[in-house]
């Protein structure tokens, strides 16, 4: 039996992306479903042209401002798709296996701002995927989207119903996996090996759960000044990615 599933989300659940770089890359990737297309003549010709078979109309911009959230930065163009179709956990370490991307594990991250943020670092070092909750997690969004620039299209995404059972799985497929807290006994940069590496981050305020915890191979903490109590959950993310990227280089 195949495990760490990402259910699939139902069709009528179709996500508005906007800003042109959330939008660009939704368009330019042959695994998403573009349902319709709305844009300013000015966007519209920026993008120069679109796929005839998409139902496209052209719009004002407030008009565009009615389609999504109050005061998103929509940038003249907005478009409706369908969610990207469900990643297995175990094709996700297939495909990984051989090399030495790391791996990015989040535990109860529920803001769409942060997720995407950290899609977005991922993409920046190259990081083999990223592995979330199926509950307790974001789904697909504009908000998300254009937090990630981009990133939501290549990085892959896996969603799973148990995250202590897919720690094990990635485990098992030979990654150390090091959980980020002030309480670690070691710097991060201690706790880098050679082995392949998954890094576990919790949400801010909370952190992990103990049982997340208890299925890390080693807890450690970034070296931040004692006047700050914790970062941001993306901003640690990028710096555990670029750290982990200075040890393989």
């Amino acid at each position: 039996m195949r495990r760490g599933h990402r259910p699939s989300q139902p069709v009528s659940n179709r996500p508005r992306f906007w800003g042109r770089h959330a939008v660009a890359a939704a368009l330019a990737n042959p695994e998403r479903t573009v349902r319709r297309i709305w844009a300013t003549r000015e966007a519209a010709a920026a993008f120069g042209g679109f796929d005839p078979a998409v139902p496209m109309s052209f719009a004002e911009a407030p008009d565009l401002g009615r389609l999504v959230p109050s005061d998103a930065p929509h940038q003249g163009i907005v478009i409706e798709v369908d969610p990207l179709e469900e990643i297995w956990l175990g094709d996700l370490l297939a495909q990984g296996a051989g090399d030495q991307r790391p791996l990015i594990v989040l535990d109860q991250v529920t803001d769409p701002h942060n997720v995407g943020a950290v899609l977005r670092s991922a993409a920046a070092f190259d990081a083999l995927g990223l592995v979330t909750q199926d509950r307790h997690a974001p789904p697909e969004s504009g908000a998300l989207a254009k937090a990630a620039s981009g990133a939501l299209e290549f990085v892959p995404w896996v969603r799973v119903v148990n995250l202590a059972r897919a720690l094990d799985e990635i485990g098992e497929a030979g990654f150390w996996r090091i959980g980020l807290t002030g309480a670690g006994g070691r710097s991060l940069e201690q706790a880098i090996g050679t082995a392949r590496v998954a890094l576990v981050l919790g949400a801010e305020g909370e952190g992990m759960r103990q049982n997340t915890e208890a299925h890390c191979d080693e807890l450690a903490r970034l070296p931040i000044s004692p006047k700050i109590e914790s970062l941001n959950i993306s901003n640690a993310a990028a710096i555990a990615l670029y750290a982990e990227a200075r040890r393989s280089r």
